[in-house]
């Protein structure tokens, strides 16, 4: 099962030191019966896409609460087996845990498929976003639209081997 786990670069980092995304549970993001039903289609590349745009904003989340990471949203998409990551039921309505789930043992980067990281030029959009994600959440529409914002900008692709030249972009 594809899940994608969102990040910072600092958290990028030291999975690379450490070998794992996190020793578990780990939130992640995947394609849930509740994100099919949100998304409304059978098209597992649409619905993977969802589920990596889900993770983006919680990698946005992750950004808001770190005002020293450098300002570029990280999504780790990793290989787990079938039945490592279960959605939570109670907050399967949530619309903000929508695609959520938590993969209870460890998630080892030698799992990762891919890392997909904000370009250069996202930069100042992803900071304006993670200054007004909290006044988004209270449902300020100006706030809202400065987080969609963020969404303008598609992550970039990058194979495994390029996470030492990723992480080197912080320093």
């Amino acid at each position: 099962m594809r899940v994608y786990v969102p990040l910072t670069l600092p958290g990028l980092a030291e999975a690379y030191k450490t070998g794992e995304l996190g020793a578990g549970p780990v939130v992640a993001y995947a394609v849930t019966p509740a994100l099919r039903e949100w998304y409304l289609s059978d098209d597992i590349e649409e619905l993977e896409y969802a589920a990596l745009s889900r993770a983006a904003l919680a990698s946005l989340r992750l950004l808001a609460a770190d005002p020293e990471a450098p300002r570029r949203r990280i999504v780790v998409a990793v290989d787990v087996p079938d039945g490592a990551a279960m959605a939570d039921p109670d907050r399967g309505l949530d619309p903000a845990a929508l695609g959520e789930v938590r993969v209870a043992g460890a998630v080892l980067l030698a799992k990762a498929a891919a890392v997909h990281v904000d370009a250069a030029e996202a930069e100042a959009d992803v900071t304006a976003a993670a200054r007004a994600l909290e006044a988004a959440d209270r449902g300020d529409d100006d706030a809202q639209f400065v987080v969609d914002g963020a969404d303008d900008h598609e992550l970039l692709w990058y194979a495994t081997q390029e996470i030492p030249n990723l992480v080197g972009l912080g320093d």
